[in-house]
């Protein structure tokens, strides 16, 4: 049945509007695809002119390094910066503090940082360097409920105050298969520490695990001063490690030895001279000595650590303050020696263990040692350390005088890091917060809690209640009990901060009647201290 007219032109318009609007749709779509074909021209050009660039010779954009800037104070004995990011051969670019820096293919000189932000600058190859180095320690201290035991003798009172406890500069590098220290120590303003040359040495180290030394340093000898003064738990070591050191050892040291070492072993031998400062030159004999030192890290883990070790200390020679009468004929000045320390703070010089002078014309020192054994180790961040001494001085003519000291030491960091182990020296190191001091993170650094107790006993062939000048053998230096409590605060790996308490029990017998105090009776002392340490090291 055809249809009728009438239906047939609705149905007409209705095929010619959606011819229309496929018509439309077609002139969109071929817009489109203009389109992003010219955008795909575009982005072949871009990735054509990339190509390019990748192909040509690159010009880098770097920030200008910082000048060699005050960092880690060199480890003993050698250690160099290690090799880090840098820019080589910079040339200023204007205003802007930048450089360009045109790629080459010989390698180019750079700018290292250690892991203790000690900035040096390198050669190409990392064998030929050099960087500045030191410390500041600025300490602030105070002593009170000072109780002498006698008012005739012995010292009434300790003052309190300041002192720039050290104040050293200097450069340490490396010359090849050889690396090279020297520190000038300009602190101790307030007691009668030396001050001067700190170390100027010269070390062999081309050899793995092997070292020889030669020059002004501090001394490896005892687990206490292997330690550097950078990462003490306490502001000052033991007094039984000072009287150890006192024979032929310690800061300031002229010597020349050698050291095998490891993570898991230190073996070393040195001959030992006068000091840079305090060890005369004119018309002396001078001080001559030797130690030898082995230390095991008998147990080694992530998390853990058992360090044991003995050394052996020589006093071969006493030093000799010199004759310096006009008289031909003089027998000389005995060769003496002297063992003293101030009681575990550097704030009053006053020294209160004090053998005074052994030695005399007819009975001069002849020689001297010392027997250390030392212990240390760590458990996740708990950390232990501890020595014990046998002092002996020989004189000629005269019973051998012998005495002991020891100290413990433990540390307990609240916010979980741990002292590492330093091979070089044989070892441990200060922490290293794992969370810098940044008020903008929320983050306050690392706190460690600290306690030791010491003691020394320097009284030998001493019989009380009679003179020291009817016992030519005997030494009368005394006997000191100390313990200390310490909060240290880090808030970085450059700064440190040091709040101590000490109370030190001295007792000592009177030896003479000149004073009025009784031959016998206790002229020593006790009292408590409180120090702070202001620590940068750069």
């Amino acid at each position: 049945m055809a249809a009728s007219p009438a239906l047939a032109k609705p149905k007409a318009a209705r095929v010619a509007h959606r011819t229309s609007t496929l018509k439309t749709q077609v002139q969109d779509l071929t817009a489109l695809v203009k389109q992003l074909s010219a955008r795909d021209e575009a982005l072949q050009s871009q990735v054509q002119t990339l190509q390019a660039q990748v192909n040509s010779p690159p010009v880098q954009t770097a920030a200008v390094p910082p000048p060699p800037s005050y960092g880690q104070s060199p480890q003993p004995y050698g250690q160099t910066a290690q090799a880090g990011g840098g820019s080589p051969d910079v040339s200023l670019g204007g205003q802007g503090g930048s450089a360009t820096v045109a790629s080459e293919a010989k390698p180019q000189p750079r700018v290292a940082i250690n892991d203790n932000n000690h900035f040096s600058l390198q050669s190409a190859d990392g064998r030929y360097s050099i960087g500045l180095v030191g410390v500041v320690q600025f300490d602030a201290g105070g002593y009170f409920g000072f109780h002498p035991d006698s008012r005739y003798t012995g010292p009434q009172d300790l003052s309190s105050g300041v002192n720039a406890r050290r104040a050293r500069i200097g450069v340490s590098g490396a010359a090849g298969d050889f690396s090279y220290t020297f520190i000038y120590d300009a602190g101790n303003s307030q007691d009668t520490t030396q001050r001067g040359i700190e170390a100027l040495q010269l070390t062999y180290n081309g050899i793995k695990g092997f070292a020889a030394d030669i020059g002004y340093s501090s001394t490896p000898f005892t687990l206490d001063q292997a330690t550097s003064s950078n990462d003490l738990l306490f502001l000052e070591r033991s007094t039984p490690t000072n009287i150890a050191i006192n024979y032929n050892a310690g800061d300031f040291r002229s010597n020349a030895g050698f050291r095998f070492y490891s993570d898991r072993y230190w073996l070393g031998a040195y001959v030992t001279g006068p000091s840079s400062s305090s060890d005369s030159h004119t018309q002396t004999g001078e001080r001559l000595g030797a130690f030898e030192r082995a230390a095991f890290q008998v147990l080694k883990g992530p998390d853990y650590s058992l360090h044991l070790g003995v050394a052996y200390d020589e006093l071969i020679r006493a030093p000799n303050s010199g004759d310096t009468t006009s008289s031909a004929t003089s027998v000389g000045t005995p060769d003496t020696l002297s063992l003293s320390d101030q009681p575990e703070l550097r704030i009053d010089p006053t020294t209160l263990v004090n053998s005074g002078a052994i030695g005399t014309t007819a009975n001069p020192v002849t020689g001297g040692s010392v027997f250390d054994v030392e212990t240390a180790g760590t458990l996740r961040n708990f950390f232990y350390q501890g020595e014990y001494f046998h002092y002996t001085v020989d004189r000629k003519g005269l019973d051998d005088a012998s005495f002991d000291g020891g100290y413990a030491q433990v540390a307990w960091i609240l916010t979980g890091e741990n002292h590492k182990y330093n091979p070089l020296a044989g070892s441990y190191t200060r922490i290293v917060p794992a969370h810098p001091f940044s008020v903008k993170e929320g983050n306050f650094g690392a706190f460690e809690l600290a306690a030791r107790v010491s003691y020394i006993d320097e009284i030998a062939n001493y019989t009380p209640n009679l003179s020291l000048a009817s016992q030519t053998d005997a030494i009368n230096g005394g006997r000191q009990a100390g313990y200390t409590l310490g909060v240290n605060w880090y808030p970085n790996s450059v700064l440190r901060f040091m709040l101590d308490y000490n109370y030190i029990d001295f007792d000592k017998s009177q030896t003479t009647t000149a004073t009025g105090a009784p031959l016998g009776s206790n002229i020593g002392s006790h009292f408590n201290a409180i120090s702070l340490r202001s620590q940068v090291v750069f």
